[in-house]
């Protein structure tokens, strides 16, 4: 049985002080909820505050992003081997650093070897934009991305795949139930093309965009869809409780 993860991404919002502040509001009710893996994954500057107060609980830390060399002369970069003394996952691949920064898919595969091997965890995030679904295009991209992702990998066990349709990312439309899981049962078939069933059916899949403590239940219902990467609405303490709350009812009730 897959451990259901929830993820919240806080992008580029909070300040130090505001990122204490969430974790306060939030900490001692998601170190109470078992049987969920529940990750924080705030800006790089609240890193160390957050990981110092992560300490000794159930909460999980990751990072929004990293580049794919340990170190040299990459202005603003930052790298695995400054992530991995504080966090345990980091997201790669997310559409926002695809579209906006031209991360191309051998970039995001080049992050996911470095990731590994400094004993990080990657949050694989896949997802096709509007165009490419209303052209019927979602399988298209979803192979290209995932397939180019784990290009040269070996089998492991301990990725997590986010699957997030662009069109539903910052726009309160999320996909439907349906719709995800139809995606995210390619995905895993994807993966156990490119390694084998028995991984494939081992690794997480998640669905992101525009998840809301009103709309978790829909997804999280399929047993094929393993969590959620949580977007606003993890900045927002009872809401993302909620959400880990009811994933964890959720998922306990369908084992």
């Amino acid at each position: 049985m897959r451990i259901p993860f929830v993820a919240g991404n806080w992008k580029m919002n909070t300040t130090v002080s505001e990122a204490e502040k969430i974790v306060i509001e939030m900490l001692e009710k998601l170190d109470r909820i078992e049987e969920v893996e529940k990750v924080l994954c705030p800006p790089f500057v609240s890193l160390v505050s957050i990981h110092m107060m992560l300490h000794d609980s159930s909460v999980k830390l990751g990072a929004q992003n990293m580049y794919f060399e340990t170190k040299g002369a990459y202005t603003g970069e930052i790298s695995p081997l400054m992530l991995r003394e504080l966090c345990e996952f980091v997201i790669l691949g997310h559409s926002e650093r695809r579209w906006y920064f031209g991360e191309t898919d051998e970039i995001v595969n080049k992050k996911i070897k470095a990731a590994l091997s400094n004993n990080l965890k990657p949050i694989l995030c896949v997802g096709e934009r509007l165009e490419e679904n209303e052209a019927g295009k979602t399988e298209e991209v979803i192979n290209r991305q995932v397939t180019e992702a784990l290009n040269g990998i070996e089998p492991v066990s301990n990725l997590v795949i986010a699957y997030e349709p662009v069109w539903a990312i910052g726009t309160g439309k999320a996909a439907s139930g349906e719709q995800a899981v139809a995606t995210i049962r390619f995905i895993r078939a994807v993966v156990a093309k490119i390694w084998d069933e028995s991984i494939a059916l081992d690794v997480r899949i998640l669905y992101g965009g525009s998840v809301t403590s009103t709309n978790i239940a829909e997804f999280i219902s399929y047993p094929e869809i393993d969590g959620a990467l949580v977007g606003g609405a993890s900045l927002k303490a009872d809401e993302f409780v909620s959400i880990v709350e009811q994933t964890a009812k959720i998922k306990k009730r369908i084992k």
